[in-house]
């Protein structure tokens, strides 16, 4: 298929491009890493008259360390997130993530502001970020504001981003030392979306939960934040029971279609797998790490 028509900008700078965006209302379409949208526009689900090329706006780009933040322009790469030694060693979590997105010829184009903002509920960094309490800034012409990742995404393709905005970093504090982390994704093959997936963060004290993030990829119309998962693993070891008894809660809150990944009741039931499996590979990093 082929796109419809549109006129191409390539702004050179962070105003110029939020002036465009301002200018231009509901004909335009910002274009980060093309991922998600290219494929939109050659299926005509979107038709946007104007795309703003962001690929040349330095200010959107690299990763470095903000006072007890890591801060992520929001057209850093995936494959740049893969081969950051600061991200192995601070944000582990995000760099396995990140290696599990899509295949390599996505990952050396796809961006992670693009993947966060584009509210699909197949893509992976939407758990991600919530399960680290990343905080995303958003800019439009006007000024700028933060919204925590758990408050963003709304429904199928909706989020809090308003008209003329967009995600330009990403603030995602750095985790204790000694915590344990897993993202585990179920996919048929290389390049699917997951059937079901499940972001793990915790903390251990004593050998028992101090705290715990537990979020879901692809098994409702958004990213999940279980949070009654979260909170049934806390001052436990993480043993048997307190594993079934999160995964349980996590397959509550799931709320999958039926599609070519499998009927819904397989899919609630591969994300309270994914819970389980994420929980127990987070507790021995843990361990490993603490």
């Amino acid at each position: 298929m082929i796109p419809g028509s549109f006129t191409y900008h390539r702004p050179k700078s962070l105003p110029e491009a939020l002036a465009l965006l301002a200018d231009l209302g509901d004909d335009a379409r910002p274009l980060a890493g093309g991922q998600s949208l290219i494929p939109l526009m050659k299926f005509r689900m979107a038709t946007p008259a104007n795309l703003i090329d962001l690929s040349a706006i330095s200010d959107l780009k690299g990763i470095r360390v903000v006072g007890s933040d890591i801060v992520l322009g929001a057209m850093t790469t995936q494959y740049e997130m893969i081969g950051s030694d600061l991200m192995a060693d601070k944000v582990p979590l995000m760099r396995e993530a990140a290696g599990l997105v899509a295949d390599p010829q996505v990952r050396y184009m796809g961006t992670v502001g693009g993947n966060a903002a584009n509210g699909d509920p197949g893509n992976d960094m939407p758990a991600i970020m919530m399960a680290l309490g990343a905080i995303y800034t958003l800019a439009s012409k006007t000024g700028t504001r933060q919204v925590p990742a758990r408050d963003f995404y709304k429904g199928l393709y909706y989020t809090a981003l308003e008209p003329g905005e967009m995600i330009t970093a990403i603030n995602i504090p750095v985790p204790a030392k000694g915590h344990g982390y897993a993202y585990n994704k179920l996919k048929r093959k290389i390049g699917d979306y997951a059937t079901a997936a499940a972001a793990v963060m915790l903390t251990l004290s004593g050998g028992k939960v101090a705290s715990c993030a537990i979020t879901l990829t692809n098994v409702a119309d958004h990213a999940l934040y279980a949070e009654e998962a979260s909170r049934l693993v806390l001052g436990t070891e993480i043993d048997a029971s307190a594993i079934k008894r999160a995964a349980a809660a996590a397959e509550d809150i799931a709320t999958p279609a039926a599609d070519n990944h499998g009927p819904v009741e397989y899919r609630k039931k591969m994300a309270g797998v994914m819970v389980a499996r994420a929980l127990a590979r987070a507790k021995v990093r843990a361990a490993d790490r603490g």
